[in-house]
């Protein structure tokens, strides 16, 4: 796999979990707990997948370097099959209660956040100026998130006892976050993405200091799911694929 290539894959990555999130929380338009947060929630989705557009559509500058040509951002994101993306897992998890949609958002928030302030610092020009854009965004997702952790999880005892019980089903998925493979540290060598395991210590002493402040307990290490950056998913994301993909597949080429 020459550097292209892997350019190309890390960026599928960046742009696969953007989109993937961003379609789990449009489930909830219409279907929010009050009015303000419907709306919050929809803008927070919006964001997401305006900066997967962003990293499709270089990504696509990019496979055209080594390929015949470069997909489309519509090609990407409507015409490969689960076993071609490569997002975090974590994103991928069914949003179940409010409580599990906002434990999941604030743990990928927290580390989205680092990872962007990384890579606005890359050789790469365009990933750095895309970074340094998405940053802007996810570091309110950031802050709004941890503030409905908080809110929730120092509430009342119902409130308290589903966002514990969130933070924990979720936390066997958060590994996946910090795992460097031969790509990502060929590209962190050369100073064009950062070192993802150089970012652990800094997300759990952060997520730490909120859940301490939300009287949630900080789950214990234990083994860890992965395989989303590999192309190996949960069945959740075909029957989310299939319902988003299906417009594409079912009439190919259409367009508004």
């Amino acid at each position: 796999m020459n550097r292209d290539q892997q350019l190309f894959d890390y960026l599928l990555r960046l742009a696969d979990s953007d989109l993937v999130l961003a379609q789990r929380l449009g489930a909830w338009v219409g279907h929010g707990p009050v009015i303000e947060e419907d709306i919050a929630l929809t803008n927070v989705g919006l964001d997401l997948l305006g900066q997967a557009r962003l990293w499709y559509a270089y990504a696509g500058e990019v496979e055209a370097r080594f390929a015949a040509r470069g997909r489309s951002e519509d090609e990407l994101a409507f015409l490969r099959d689960s076993s071609e993306f490569r997002n975090l897992l974590l994103v991928e998890r069914p949003n179940g209660n409010y409580g599990d949609t906002m434990a999941r958002q604030f743990l990928f928030d927290v580390w989205h956040r680092l990872v962007l302030a990384g890579l606005s610092r890359s050789r790469d020009v365009r990933m750095a100026e895309i970074a340094a854009k998405a940053l802007k965004e996810v570091r309110y997702h950031a802050e709004r998130s941890a503030d409905w952790v908080i809110r929730l999880g120092d509430g009342t005892d119902e409130s308290h006892a589903k966002m514990e019980a969130a933070i924990d089903g979720l936390w066997m998925y958060t590994g996946e976050m910090f795992e460097s493979d031969a790509i990502e540290e060929a590209l962190a060598a050369d100073g064009i993405t950062c070192d993802s395991g150089a970012l652990a210590t800094s997300w759990r002493e952060q997520v730490a200091a909120v859940l301490a402040e939300a009287t949630l307990s900080l789950p214990a290490s234990g083994w860890m799911q992965s395989g989303g950056k590999r192309g190996v998913h949960t069945e959740q994301l075909g029957y989310m694929l299939a319902e988003m993909q299906w417009l594409q597949r079912a009439y190919p080429g259409a367009h508004w």
